[in-house]
């Protein structure tokens, strides 16, 4: 949950949907009907903007992929109403010529649809080099034994979260005001299913559900506030760039809430990034416990009569960036390395870990300090083209590797952290 220190207005003033600005002179071209001359005046003005942007920003994977995939034939079969979507799905790339991505679906069959662009963009960003990679979906640890205490840890802090998206609704991007209400109204019976076995409460910003409906679940923006400063809700998201051209953060604060367990160990976030981001906490030894959990609670939402979550044949679980894609997971454990990180930065650790594929930040998130303690954060990269029980492997091959240095003798002739790092086997 590094990801939800945030700050936040206190007022919950609700926004209108974004203007369409995207591409600039494109836009009044969108809104009426696209003519054989207009695609052809949006495909060259396309490609011109693209490639300027490609000159200062050459690793903006949307305009270098979109600049090939405006002349292929799929593109030019698209209706006018899947030209639009298009337009809204590469929007952010063109607003932000910064993007590293720069691109997300607007609908659960987006990257289908649109799948000559959206395939190179997310097998380069995933680093398929073959092109033909497909994504396993696979929990089963078998008889493995996950438990840190053999490596001298006690107890870690440990989170895991997946994004999810139901079929039947747009992706957050294209929703509406009235979409996300009903989404919402949707998740009720799977909430009240998930109270009856986790207990908690939903909370939720939605002001009213229209036509004089009330909301049972609204919550004042005091309560907003301290669910916000425990790291328990997400932030306002207006203040995202990315999230913005996007339009996912339109018609704050509809559709936005949470669950919480009454343990406090089980999240879920509806109206973020993705329709819902489901989570766990847990403190101990034993990584399998949190993933466990994490999955039990996945099968219950499922298993709610009408709840489907959307997949793809290639990329498994479909999420509105494709930064996410496939396990949709990020999985996280704080670690205590004082003499790894005696030096007060974590580059050390980050020498260990890279390797495995594993990403070292301090405990507030990416940009953040490591611990007082020496403690950091560390987490799997990859969420496509690995399983489920392959992220719980490296979370747990990283810790041994970084705890059998952290535990080392160190010999007199040894002064540094640095040197006793570089004399082990990393």
């Amino acid at each position: 949950l590094s990801n939800a220190i945030f700050f936040t207005r206190k007022k919950l003033k609700p926004q209108k949907s974004l203007p369409v600005k995207i591409m600039g002179s494109f836009a009044s071209s969108l809104n009426n009907e696209i003519t054989p001359a207009v695609r052809e005046k949006l495909s060259t003005d396309l490609k011109t903007e693209c490639a300027k942007i490609l000159e200062k920003n050459p690793e903006n994977r949307c305009c270098k992929h979109l600049i090939e995939y405006v002349d292929t034939e799929e593109c030019k079969s698209l209706s006018d109403a899947d030209i639009r979507i298009l337009a809204k799905c590469v929007r952010t790339g063109i607003d932000n010529p910064d993007s590293g991505l720069g691109c997300y679906a607007m609908t659960p069959t987006d990257y289908t649809k649109f799948g000559s662009f959206f395939d190179k963009v997310i097998r380069n960003y995933h680093g398929d080099k073959s092109g033909e990679k497909k994504h396993v979906t696979n929990w089963d640890t078998g008889s493995a034994d996950y438990d840190v205490k053999k490596l001298g840890q006690n107890e870690l802090s440990m989170r895991v979260r997946v994004g999810r998206n139901l079929t039947g609704f747009n992706l957050p991007g294209a929703m509406d005001k009235e979409e996300r209400i009903r989404f919402e109204k949707r998740m009720l019976p799977a909430f009240d299913q998930l109270i009856k076995i986790y207990g908690g409460k939903v909370h939720s910003l939605t002001p009213d559900f229209g036509e004089d409906e009330v909301n049972p679940n609204l919550i004042t923006p005091e309560e907003y506030q301290t669910l916000v400063d425990a790291h328990v809700m997400f932030k306002d998201m207006a203040a995202d760039p990315y999230l913005n051209s996007a339009g996912i953060s339109n018609d704050w604060p509809f559709g936005r809430g949470c669950w919480q367990s009454e343990d406090k160990m089980r999240i879920i976030w509806f109206g973020e990034e993705d329709q819902l981001r489901i989570m766990c906490l847990k403190k101990g030894s034993d990584l399998l416990e949190v993933f466990t959990n994490l999955n039990e609670m996945l099968q219950s939402v499922e298993n709610i009569d009408g709840i489907e979550f959307a997949k793809d044949d290639n990329y498994g679980y479909v999420t509105s960036c494709p930064s996410n894609l496939g396990t949709g997971m990020r999985a996280s454990v704080h670690v205590k390395i004082p003499n790894i990180t005696v030096d007060g930065t974590d580059t050390k650790a980050k020498e260990v870990c890279k390797p495995l594929g594993l990403s070292v930040r301090g405990t507030g998130g990416e940009h953040t300090p490591i611990g007082a303690d020496g403690t950091v954060d560390i987490s799997p990269s990859a969420r496509l083209f690995i399983m489920e029980s392959e992220i719980i492997s490296k979370l747990y091959e990283g810790i041994e590797k970084l705890m059998a240095i952290e535990n080392a003798p160190v010999d007199a002739s040894v002064n540094s952290i640095g040197n006793k790092v570089s004399r082990m086997t990393l």
